[in-house]
Parts: structure tokens; sequence; C-alpha cells
């Protein structure tokens, strides 16, 4: 048994704004750190099985339902919109019914998949969960969206790649499971980013030069010193502010950091991998879900990850996979180019 349970916000994040000077901030995020470990605990659900290929009855359309939990915590909530309904007056209620469309989109039309199981899984979310909630997160069933404090977060639905952030755990779950820990945690975090990085990419029909490389762009109050939650193209640059400190990821295995908090720094270690996943789109141009996510989603669905899988082992098999198939190209020289940059063994 393994408990589900990924945010977009990291706890140590969150721990840092509790301790602020600024009693509204500490106090939603003091809150927001109750309703999560709360969350966290409230369910354990088994591993689901790998669905290698995908293959199912063919990628069709999306089945999504939003749900309204009325800033308390009961899951799902009141039923607002379902597939096929009408805009509602709540632009919340629509952005994330949008966004669970604009992710469905990019794993149906560049990969072939229907849905995060590859056979039809209905999208649900819930919004306006509990009182200036600060995070989203996906609890192995369902995305759930905060409001934010408006002090430091806007509303969760704000940014899509936070939606496909949330959602691509779902795809994790049903393919490689990774661990939520070290290592391998920090690959689980890294995939969301990368497959986040690609809704919003494809979403806007953005190439790799055009992308901001960003993720949770929009989330931050205009008075926050910084641009995003995290950054791709230069980890440990997002955000550099008084009252939520300085973006501590590291974009090379030398600064590699060691810590027992957020289950091993699964959220800090995976600007690693991010960056590796960026310099390989950006090496081989074009749109990013064309070649790069190709190999990425090639590793995630091949059932070749170990849940326990670490860096170099995955490193390893982007090679493997970017060789099977584009033979000895360009695409398996960026791959071992990047993985190079960042200090993970590709051998």
């Amino acid at each position: 048994m393994t408990s589900l349970f990924c945010t977009i916000v990291p706890p140590h994040l969150l721990e840092h704004l509790a301790a602020s000077g600024n009693p509204a901030v500490a106090a939603a995020a003091r809150r927001t750190l109750i309703a999560d470990a709360s969350a966290r605990t409230a369910r354990v659900l088994p591993r689901a099985a790998a669905d290698p290929d995908g293959a199912g009855a063919g990628p069709a359309a999306p089945r999504r339902t939003i749900y309204d939990a009325e800033r308390r915590t009961d899951l799902p909530g009141v039923k607002v919109r379902e597939e096929g309904g009408e805009a509602t007056g709540d632009a919340t209620v629509n952005r994330a019914y949008a966004g669970l469309g604009a992710t469905f989109a990019l794993f149906r039309d560049a990969f072939g998949r229907d849905s995060m199981d590859g056979a039809g899984l209905p999208l649900l979310a819930t919004v306006h969960y509990d009182e200036k909630y600060g995070n989203a997160f996906w609890n192995g069933e369902q995305m759930v969206f905060g409001d934010g404090d408006d002090e430091i977060f806007l509303d969760f639905t704000l940014p899509v790649d936070v939606i496909g952030h949330e959602l691509a755990h779902g795809f994790t779950q049903y393919t490689a499971n990774l661990e939520y820990f070290s290592q391998s945690g920090a690959l689980n975090e890294s995939v969301s980013d990368v497959f986040g990085s690609l809704v919003k990419q494809h979403a806007l029909g953005q190439s790799v030069e055009q992308a901001d490389w960003l993720i949770g762009e929009g989330l931050f109050h205009p008075d926050v010193e910084g641009t995003a939650l995290r950054s791709m193209k230069a980890p440990g640059t997002a955000y550099d502010d008084d009252v939520l400190g300085k973006d501590p990821q590291p974009a090379h295995m030398d600064d590699y950091v060691r810590t027992g908090r957020d289950n091993g720094g699964v959220h800090i270690n995976s600007g690693i991998p991010n960056h590796a996943f960026y310099l390989v789109a950006t090496e081989l141009g074009g749109n990013a879900w064309d070649r790069a996510g190709r190999i990425w989603y090639d590793v995630m669905t091949g059932g070749t990850l170990a849940p326990e899988t670490r860096f170099a082992e995955f490193a390893a098999a982007t090679v493997a996979a970017a060789k099977a198939r584009y033979g000895d190209a360009a695409e398996i020289q960026a791959v071992m180019k990047a993985w190079a940059a960042v200090g993970v063994p590709t051998d």
C-alpha cells in the first residue's frame, strides 16, 4: 500500500511562510500545512497497476467533473459542472474545467493516450477547498485546488501548468509509480513538472524557444519577488523574496540537497532532472512534446522503471528510449549531453 498525496507547493516553503512576521501570511500557511497533513492521511490507496501502452479502446474525449468544496474540506463537494456542460459564472470552475481538458488534449494528441490511465479515466477536480488554502494536490483519484491567501498565493487554477502538473501525478501513478521519496520522489515531481510544462506549451502552441519553462507562473501575488514556483531553465532562480526566501533548487548533482524534509527533498532536487529535460528539448528545438517529450513518455510507459528508480537509472532509460525510437541520431546525443551537463551518468 502507498499513500498518494502530491502537492504543487512544497512543505519547506509553507513552513518558511508559517514563521513569517506577517500574521496573515503565517496563519494561512499554518492552516494549509494542517489541511495538507489531514488530507495526506485521509486515505491510503493500493499501487495502481502499470498500463505500459495505454491502449484501451483508443483515444476519445475527456470526462470531466468539477466540484465546489465551498471552502470546506469534505471531498469531493457539490457538483457544479460536468462534461459538455455550459460555463458557469465562477471563473475558477471554468479554469479547472479548461485545464483538465488541456491536459487530456496533450496526452491524447501528442502521445495517443486516453486520459491518465490510458483507459479513459474520468478527470475529477474540486475547487474552493478550505479557507485561504495555499496549495493544490492530487490525492490518488482527483485534483483539489485552493483559492490561495491573496497575500502570497493567488487562485491555484490560474496557471494551467499547475493543473497539468498535478494530473501528471496520476499519469505516474498508473505507469512507473515512482516512490515519493528521495531520488525516485524527485523524479516523480520532475515528471509532473515536465508534463505540466508540456501542457502549457501545447495549449499555447509554443515552441521550445517561445516557452518560459516556469512552473506556476502567475500564481504569486504581485507583491512577491518571484516569477514562479520553479524554473526548469534556471533552477534556483524562480523566486528570491523576503517572505518566501530563496528558491533552493539545484541544477547539478554537485549541489544535490540531502535532507530529511519534504520526503527527502523531492520538490528541491527535482530541479536536476527538470534541467536535463529542458536541455534536451532546447537542443532538439521545435515543439518539446514531439521528441523530448516522446522520449520521457516512452520511459514512463515502457515498463522498465522500478518504483525506487534513481536519477542515473532514469537517465540510462532515456538514452535507451531515444535509441529505440530514433537510433543513433541527434536525439540520443542530445539526451546524453543533457545528463552530462547536470552531472548524472547514463551508463
